[in-house]
């Protein structure tokens, strides 16, 4: 049995990983942490999260109580801002704990992208070299040996999913750089209230064109460039994604098929559609990425759907950790 730390379990993304820990059959949750400006700590986690009155009796503490319990712990989660996680990494990592990281503070190996993007300096780079990025089904075996795992972004995973078969396949057309139009409900953009992410003032609009941090997150990792143009829709949780292509020739939609067949037949959280495209509906509340596609001449249209705190954060957190330790991978997912 494991002993786990969450810190940032008040947040959207936190409080699934809190609520996937509490029922894993290997793992216990040690504390739940928020930071010493929280107006939570104190309170039960079912005081903020109502559903889980009677299931989940935890309260928050503040992160500076962790000096009490630090030889109890094996592994951390941090759901934590990028700027935060950024310094708790290499804290947590100095007592040799095994550290799941779901912000974006140590994603890219390229310091520089954190200037540009992120907003701050990188100061660990020996670190940063260390992290396994925590694509699923894609480093497995890097997962098995990671002592810190960067959980990939929630549009960064679904766009991943969607391409990497068919890069690894070598079968997109270097003529035409993949179009990504993506939307993601509020909870993307965290609990906090800002007048960006209240429901009287979303209807659907893009935002941050050539500039999310995810995109240098994909580039990145999928080797080739891409256009991505993510939206905020006017809807509580879930992303979608239609994705643009240009194949090397024409192929037929069963062709395309079995390519994605080949590689995810065996992994549980991933959906091909034969016919058909993915939904918000088909997603919510559940940690599948589901995929769909549609060809006209050489050119491939690709929809894939997750919700972003599961799939996208969360999920695969848990995922991720099940793969590190040996556990059924769907292990409390599923």
């Amino acid at each position: 049995m494991l002993n786990v730390l969450i810190v940032g379990g008040s947040g959207y993304s936190g409080a699934e990983l809190v609520n996937y820990i509490h029922r894993h059959q290997f793992a216990r949750i040690k504390k739940i942490f928020v930071s010493k400006s929280s107006i939570n700590i104190g309170k039960l986690f079912s005081d903020i999260y109502p559903e889980y009155t009677k299931i989940i009796n935890l309260s928050f503490e503040s992160i500076e109580n962790f000096v009490l319990i630090k030889e109890h712990i094996d592994v951390v989660f941090l759901a934590t801002d990028h700027h935060i996680s950024h310094t708790l990494v290499p804290f947590f990592m100095k007592y040799n704990y095994f550290v799941l990281d779901l912000s974006g503070a140590y994603r890219v190996k390229n310091t520089k992208i954190y200037s540009k993007y992120y907003g701050f300096s990188h100061l660990y780079e020996n670190i940063l070299k260390k992290s396994v990025y925590g694509l699923a089904e894609w480093n497995y075996k890097k997962i098995q040996k990671a002592q810190l795992i960067a959980v990939p972004g929630c549009y960064a995973t679904c766009i991943q999913l969607a391409l990497k078969p068919l890069i690894e396949m070598n079968v997109l057309s270097k003529s035409y750089i993949p179009v990504i139009n993506a939307i993601s409900g509020v909870s993307g953009a965290g609990r906090n209230p800002s007048i960006n992410n209240s429901f009287c003032e979303v209807s659907l609009a893009p935002y941050n064109v050539f500039k999310h941090r995810h995109t240098p997150e994909v580039t990145e990792h999928l080797g080739i460039p891409v256009i991505f143009i993510p939206h905020l829709g006017a809807f509580k949780r879930g992303i979608i994604a239609t994705i643009t292509c240009k194949l090397i020739k024409n192929f037929k939609l069963n062709e395309i098929y079995n390519i994605y067949d080949t590689f995810y037949k065996n992994k549980s959280l991933i959906r091909i559609y034969k016919s058909g495209f993915p939904s918000i509906k088909a997603v919510v509340k559940l940690p599948f990425c589901d995929i769909g596609f549609t060809i006209k001449d050489e050119y491939l249209v690709i929809v894939t759907a997750e919700d972003n705190l599961l799939k996208g954060a969360a999920a695969q957190a848990i995922q991720c950790f099940n793969i590190r330790y040996g556990f059924p991978e769907t292990e409390s997912i599923i």
